[in-house]
Formats: C-alpha cells, structure tokens, sequence
C-alpha cells in the first residue's frame, strides 16, 4: 500500500511458447526466467498482494518455489495465442473480490520476459502514479540514433520513404527529437479503467529505465543476450 491505495501486482505466465520452447522456466543466470520477476515483486514495499496467473502446471510448481502465490489456473480460453493480457488481468481482479473480498486502487502487469525491472523500479512507478493521479504509469527506454524519418519500406528492391516529406538529406543526431517506446516491464493502471478495458487511460506518465534494464525477452537471440547480461553485469541476488 502507498497512501491508503492498495495495489496488486499480477505476473503473466501462459504455457506453450513456441519461439522459445518453456521460455518462462528457462533458466537464466542460475535461476527459472520467472523467478526473476517473483523476485522483484516480492520485495516491493507497496504491493499489496501479487500473484502468478498461469495455466501450466510445472509453471506454478516452479513459481510456488520460488515463494509467487498460485491461488488457481488460468482459464484456457485466456490462455491461447491470441489471448490479450487485460482479461488475464481483469480475471485476476474478479478472483481475489470473489474469493478474498479485496479490491484493489491499481493493478500492476508484470511479464516474465523482463527480467531485469528491479524492486526500485516497481515501487517508484507506484509512488509516481500516486504523486501525479496518473491514470497509468508504463516503463518506457529511450530509443538511441532513431526517427521516423529513417523508416523506409521496400518496392521490390528499391527503398522509398516511409514518410513522404522526409527530406532529400538525413538529419544530424542533433537535430533529431528524442523518441521514446515501451519496455513491457512496467504496466501500472488503475484498476477501475483495467475493467472498462482501458490499459493507459487519458493521462498515462513514464517511468524511464536505462537499455539494459529495459531488455524483453521475445526471441532466442533475446535470451542469448540476457545470458550475457547475467555473465556480464546482472545477478539474480541484486534484484533487490
């Protein structure tokens, strides 16, 4: 809790990746790739409660050992490929009311794929959210050398702008705006607009977090980077 706001983080889980097979119990750095998130969660000073929300079964045996909640099994319809993460999460809200009579201000969504978020990054989108009455707060990363203006597509072979009045000339680093984009370790809403839902609300705020830190794990070259981080520079034991 942060100023009288309870808030529930939820850890998405789903079975059957077919681009990494077991990807979220792979394990990383010493450790299942889930176990990286539980960590982070269980060492925030203002989640309320947080849960594991997976519909496989050596997912929550390995989450439970990792000391995650598993109060039940996600339903299969929202567990399929095509499955989006907000009725996951609304699933889980409708959960602890009807089981736990708790309700929750915010619900935070946490992937497994971003295993480097730290406690510190958890806890400050809260007290951001709270300090601001944001409807959301989202990690986001800076996006490095990067515009618009350099996205091109592809007529045959030949390269045409994206943007038709780009320009003749590319423009200098200098001269270009800072762009930014979403990192997925960090999706804090309001709860009442995750019913309606609504993941980012009319005013959503970011919470910047530096490359490395912002790594999402969706691909094997992904994790093979992430194995470097962790041989490199990240250690499960300093999530905290």
């Amino acid at each position: 809790m942060y100023k009288n706001k309870k808030i529930l983080a939820v850890i998405t889980a789903r079975g059957g990746s077919k681009g990494i097979p077991g990807k979220n119990i792979k394990p990383l750095g010493g450790h299942p790739l889930i176990a990286w998130t539980i960590k982070a969660a269980a060492g925030s000073k203002y989640l309320d409660n947080f849960l594991v929300s997976t519909d496989d079964e050596k997912i929550a045996e390995v989450s439970r050992q990792y000391g995650a909640p598993v109060p039940f099994m996600r339903p299969a319809e929202l567990a399929t490929d095509s499955a989006k993460s907000i009725p996951v999460v609304q699933h889980a809200i409708n959960w602890f009311k009807e089981n736990k009579k708790k309700e929750f201000d915010c619900v935070m969504l946490l992937q497994p794929t971003s295993p480097f978020r730290k406690v510190e990054d958890i806890d400050k989108s809260i007290e951001k959210m709270i300090e601001t009455g944001a409807d959301s707060v989202m990690g986001m990363k800076k996006l490095v050398d990067f515009s618009l203006a350099k996205l091109k597509i592809l007529d045959g072979d030949k390269i045409l702008p994206l943007i038709e009045d780009e320009g003749r000339e590319s423009k200098t680093r200098s001269e270009l705006k800072d762009l930014y984009k979403r990192n997925c370790a960090i999706y804090l809403t309001r709860t009442d607009l995750i019913m309606q839902g609504d993941l980012f609300g009319k005013d959503s705020r970011a919470y910047l977090m530096p490359e490395d830190r912002s790594l999402d794990i969706n691909t094997l070259t992904d994790f093979e980077l992430a194995e470097f981080l962790t041989e490199k520079k990240f250690k499960y034991e300093d999530i905290n």
